[in-house]
């Protein structure tokens, strides 16, 4: 029985697993390493991994790949922590792989997941927000996934609420103050020295340092996220990737920025974390594999 390959490709990690085509989404790891240097690193890695699976299922019928950036079909148009692949069609690098690639924005592959099977399935109308080494968000609109004119459309890790500040044409303001690189740098600012996990293990234990350096990324999330629910009147908003793990710690000074940039009638919009995790990424590529070229199509 044939099986359907994902490949979830961050700015620092690429995940492989593999699932049956259909039924039950049964996710069978392949392994984890760290993130291709170059075109053709990742066309060894994606046809070794296709070959596994050949001969586990005997088959693959189609490979779905996150991307840390903007997708066009099947073009890489920007992958601002994987330069290399700017520009690239992944149907062709990727040929090695002996069957049909399908490529998303990895946000949007996460909101797929949480649609289809997780935290916003049977919702019609979603946000959501993932916040790893960088920050990427999506969005779910009458049961399609948002994708604009050329891939980038709900790109909230772009949000600036601070006019004075300079751009940077590569690195998300957003991500700047709250994903998990900046975490790790302000906790390696604290004594001793912590990494964000560390950061957010001082926070719970009530470390006041700790609890301002969340309380400073939390109230930037939350202005973001402000903006995004007063433009689109959502069911739910959804946090996902690694720092969905903190949501505990996150969630009071999030709801009180909210509740202090909405109005009354979008302030008791749900949080909530992701019911996928760290896996939703890896999820989303199965199931747009399993859907095809249109996976955004959730509810059709």
């Amino acid at each position: 029985m044939t099986a359907v390959l994902g490949i979830d490709l961050g700015g620092t990690r690429l995940r492989a697993a593999c699932a049956p085509v259909d039924g039950v989404l049964e996710i069978e790891p392949l392994g984890e390493v760290a993130a291709p240097s170059s075109v053709a690193d990742l066309a060894r890695r994606v046809g070794a991994h296709a070959a596994a699976v050949r001969e586990r299922h005997g088959g693959v019928a189609r490979v779905g790949v996150t991307i840390p950036g903007l997708a066009d079909g099947t073009r890489a148009r920007w992958v601002p922590n994987l330069p290399f692949l700017d520009g690239v069609d992944l149907s062709a690098a990727l040929a090695g792989a002996g069957a049909e690639i399908v490529v998303g924005n990895d946000a949007q592959l996460a909101l797929l997941a949480e649609a289809t099977l997780g935290a916003a399935a049977g919702a019609r109308d979603a946000i959501l927000l993932a916040v790893g080494t960088g920050i990427g968000s999506a969005v779910l609109a009458e049961g399609r996934i948002v994708r604009g004119a050329h891939g980038g459309a709900c790109s909230f890790g772009w949000a600036c609420a601070d006019l004075a500040a300079a751009g940077d044409p590569r690195r998300r303001r957003l991500a700047r103050r709250a994903a998990g690189r900046a975490l790790d740098a302000a906790g390696a600012a604290m004594e001793p020295p912590v990494d964000g996990g560390g950061l957010i293990a001082a926070a719970r234990r009530g470390d006041p340092a700790a609890r301002d350096v969340i309380a400073g990324a939390a109230d930037a999330l939350g202005t973001a996220l402000a903006g995004a629910v007063a433009l689109l009147d959502p069911e739910l908003v959804l946090v996902a990737g690694g720092v969905a793990d903190a949501l505990d710690v996150l969630e009071d000074d999030l709801a009180a920025t909210l509740r202090r940039r909405l109005p009354a009638h979008l302030r008791e919009v749900p949080v909530r974390a992701g019911a996928f995790g760290a896996r939703a990424g890896i999820a989303g590529a199965l199931l747009a594999a399993r859907h095809g070229p249109t996976w955004w199509e959730v509810g059709r």
